[in-house]
């Protein structure tokens, strides 16, 4: 029998391997988070009432991308909600806007008054319109995929990215799991970044979708447990606190952020 130990799976990793797991994960990042313009390619999922100036700046202060949910908003709220936000970050955030609001037109040139750079149109397929407006007025468009046929309509039709959502999320989604839809995606598109979403809990998860191809990653529920969340506590308690058998860690995303490219959460 040798005598040679096996590793330890469990021990804390080596500042070298830091150092090269960090350097790994930059590389695989490196077109979300060019286009997003953060630190890290981690989009907050917006989630109405819940994404709003304080999730949403507390994201982008850490290095991620805040997305302010619109939802029902009427103009002059989201105007306002936007202003809020900018007052407690400089770093990019984006704004989330449900294709059937009545007055999404209006929408789009709040977002474009106020200097919001990227634009994301959710709950449907998005007028040619809306996609026009926004990119002439400077402003990149994030959309989502439920299926290959429709992300290739999608870049036709101008947007600069694309989140691919399984129906593991907790939003408008269609009856695929991330697992599939990736498999169905990711290798046939190239030409826009693609963000994957849907029930991403843990850092070693979100790498797997890199390394398939994805350009990064959309949270939700884990940030809607976040300290800096106004979401209920019984509520953070109920949806992340049981699994399996795990307490809820009740950390900032300050430091949350530094330990999610090596050991995830």
């Amino acid at each position: 029998m040798s005598d040679v130990s096996a590793p330890d799976l469990n021990a804390p990793p080596t500042e070298a391997e830091r150092i090269r797991a960090r350097k790994r994960f930059d590389g695989l990042c490196q077109r979300g988070t060019a286009f997003l313009g953060t630190d890290y390619a981690i989009l907050g999922g917006a989630m109405s009432w819940v994404s709003e100036r304080h999730l949403v700046s507390a994201i982008s202060n850490a290095g991620g991308f805040g997305v302010i949910a619109c939802g029902a908003m009427q103009p002059e709220r989201l105007a306002e909600e936007i202003a809020a936000t900018r007052a407690l970050t400089d770093r990019p955030f984006g704004v989330n806007l449900i294709t059937m609001h009545p007055q999404l037109n209006e929408l789009v040139e709040v977002c474009l008054q106020a200097g919001v750079g990227h634009i994301v149109l959710a709950g449907g397929i998005p007028p040619g319109a809306a996609i026009k407006a926004a990119k002439d007025g400077g402003a990149k468009v994030v959309a989502f995929a439920p299926a290959l046929v429709l992300a290739k309509r999608l870049i036709k039709m101008g947007v600069d990215a694309l989140v691919i959502e399984g129906a593991e999320a907790g939003g408008h989604v269609g009856p695929v799991s991330l697992t599939v839809l990736a498999q169905e995606i990711l290798p046939h598109i190239d030409q826009v970044p693609v963000f994957v979403a849907g029930g991403l809990g843990r850092g070693d998860a979100l790498l797997s979708y890199l390394e398939q191809g994805a350009s990064g990653g959309q949270l939700g529920t884990r940030f809607a447990a976040a300290a800096e969340s106004i979401a209920h506590e019984k509520f953070k308690t109920a949806s992340c606190g049981p699994m399996r058998g795990m307490p809820l860690r009740r950390c900032s995303l300050m430091s949350v952020f530094r330990l999610f490219p090596y050991v995830g959460w």
